[in-house]
């Protein structure tokens, strides 16, 4: 509003256009706090990795666990100056002064041309445009062995009538002026995540293919994705939270704290969807303790009236920690798989009679869950009424069988565990789409737990949660049968240039490949012409030189 326009006010539409004044900066004044307070915590916490690094040179570490705390702590940096430089732009310019310069790809290592022309060399004016130049910038690539050089080439086209120069734009890509491809992104991300592959052993692979990569630029490039996935997997948890019926589970892992040289128990809580619906996911949740508040705060209970919790029916095993999620509108289901084990360990150990007789109850119930497997959730319940007589035979038997045993023994707490659970086990009964027990997350977590010896030294809550982060989205891409390597080099690809309001189209239930000669950024048209003629006389020994990232085009004479 300008000075002439306060003239034309009255008393009471001055008031009114102070007051809008007023408001507008108090909001302006509050985002601007908030946003300072972020970048004052993030300033914090670099600093204090800083410190860490520097404390744990000294520490008395093995050399294994002091690279793998090095990695971790490398990798936390690069994702706090991300996050910063997210938060305050400015503060990358004053940070690209120390950026050391980098060093030449070695000449020894294949290249691929990878041409940017502009769409349009026709000037405004209508005389054509000539080339007068070029930039090239490279890039690192990676196929399993094998490095080769992406030589990016823009050309510079410059119209002599009206002096005007044009230019094919830069591509956007996941690390802003990064050295590796997404291809190579993802194979380091897929090694270390799905292979559980440190860093340092990467580091040793990548030396005998021909080029060293140092682990601590390995791992400045895997906090930096780590903060450019974040929002597809915070995508995925909304997409999970609005299923009906989700399965939970933990895993401790050791997590080291630079400054006390021991490791303590943190835990990787894992969620996701059941066997039996059509969206495939898991989450995976980094906490440094097992407390149930962290099942809460994933689940968003209590909630408010704005944004009501899950309130939808959790399979879980018995630990306590959910058990504050049953009193905040959560409905629980039980794993029978874990009532039969313990009868299973009485038998197993002890040739127990009363254990015998319960798997012979158990193993009809899960007769019928394997017919019906692959059933829709209606034909499931209508088998399942099969059921019903042998869960109140097995019910009836457990509580004759109870009062025949002392309190105290194996035997009874086996029993007194189905028993005091007998609602929550036989739930799955009476509706369709629950599954009898919490197998499906338990082998969800079962890879992780196999390899979590390889990053167990997390260093810190934030590479913890970063590794949970990375390996929800791979282990969900494997969930619906997709190749995890191909899948993140994609989606590292699209990512910068994917629209916040269509990033679900990368979720790995809903992804659907780009051409893969667009993906390498080849003609497709020129490329399909291409191997079509070549195709019939093409060695089978040699057929791999056609797929679209080995490609390269005949020299025309």
């Amino acid at each position: 509003m300008i000075a002439d326009d306060l003239d034309a006010l009255d008393e009471q539409q001055l008031r009114q256009a102070l007051r809008s004044a007023q408001h507008a900066l108090s909001s302006a004044q509050q985002a601007i706090a908030f946003k300072q307070a972020i970048i004052d915590k993030l300033t914090h916490e670099n600093a204090i990795l800083k410190r860490l690094k520097f404390a744990a040179k000294s520490e008395a570490y093995s050399a294994e666990q002091k690279s793998l705390l090095e990695e971790t702590l490398d990798g936390d940096l690069a994702a706090v100056a991300a996050e910063i430089e997210a938060t305050d732009p400015s503060a990358k310019a004053c940070g690209e002064k120390h950026t050391p310069k980098r060093e030449k790809l070695p000449a020894s290592l294949p290249r691929r041309e990878v041409r940017h022309e502009p769409e349009n060399t026709t000037c405004g004016c209508g005389t054509p445009m000539q080339r007068i130049g070029e930039d090239v910038a490279e890039k690192l690539d990676y196929q399993p062995g094998v490095f080769t050089v992406e030589r990016h080439i823009r050309g510079k086209w410059v119209c002599k009538c009206c002096e005007r120069i044009t230019q094919a734009p830069v591509a956007p890509h996941v690390i802003d002026k990064g050295l590796p491809t997404t291809g190579l992104l993802a194979q380091v991300l897929v090694a270390k995540y799905l292979d559980h592959l440190p860093l340092y052993r990467q580091e040793a692979i990548f030396a005998r293919a021909g080029h060293l990569i140092a682990r601590s630029t390995l791992a400045q490039w895997v906090g930096e994705c780590g903060v450019q996935l974040q929002p597809l997997v915070d995508a995925l948890a909304a997409e999970l939270l609005r299923q009906p019926v989700l399965h939970a589970d933990e895993t401790p892992v050791a997590m080291l704290k630079p400054g006390h040289g021991k490791t303590h128990r943190a835990y990787l809580w894992s969620y996701c969807t059941t066997p039996f619906n059509p969206t495939k996911a898991v989450v995976f949740d980094f906490a440094d303790s097992r407390g149930g508040q962290h099942v809460r705060g994933f689940l968003g209970l209590p909630g408010t009236l704005d944004k009501p919790g899950w309130q939808g029916k959790l399979v879980t095993d018995d630990f306590s920690g959910y058990k504050a999620c049953f009193e905040l509108g959560v409905t629980e289901v039980g794993c029978m798989a874990h009532a039969r084990r313990k009868f299973h360990e009485l038998w197993a150990n002890h040739g127990s009679q009363v254990g015998e007789q319960a798997l012979k109850f158990f193993a009809q119930l899960y007769d019928v869950e394997r017919e019906v497997a692959d059933a829709d959730s209606q034909a499931r319940l209508d088998a399942r009424r099969r059921s019903r007589p042998v869960a109140d035979a097995l019910h009836q038997w457990m509580r004759q069988q109870r009062q025949k045993i002392p309190d105290g023994s194996a035997t009874a707490r086996a029993i007194d565990y189905s028993l005091n659970r007998w609602v929550a086990l036989t739930r799955f009964l009476d509706d369709g789409d629950l599954p009898i027990d919490n197998n499906w997350v338990e082998n969800r977590i079962r890879p992780i737990a196999l390899g979590r010896q390889n990053w167990l030294f997390a260093g810190s809550l934030r590479a913890g949660k970063r590794a949970a982060a990375v390996m929800s989205l791979i282990q969900s891409a494997k969930l619906n049968g997709l190749d995890p390597y191909v899948y993140m080099r994609d989606v590292l690809q699209r990512l910068p240039t994917q629209p916040a309001s269509r990033i679900a189209e990368l979720l790995p239930h809903h992804w659907r490949p780009i051409h893969s000669a667009k993906l390498n950024g080849l003609d497709p048209y020129a490329y399909m012409r291409d191997v079509l003629e070549r195709l019939p006389t093409q060695p089978a020994s040699r057929i791999t030189e056609l797929l679209p990232h080995h490609w390269q085009p005949i020299t025309s004479a």
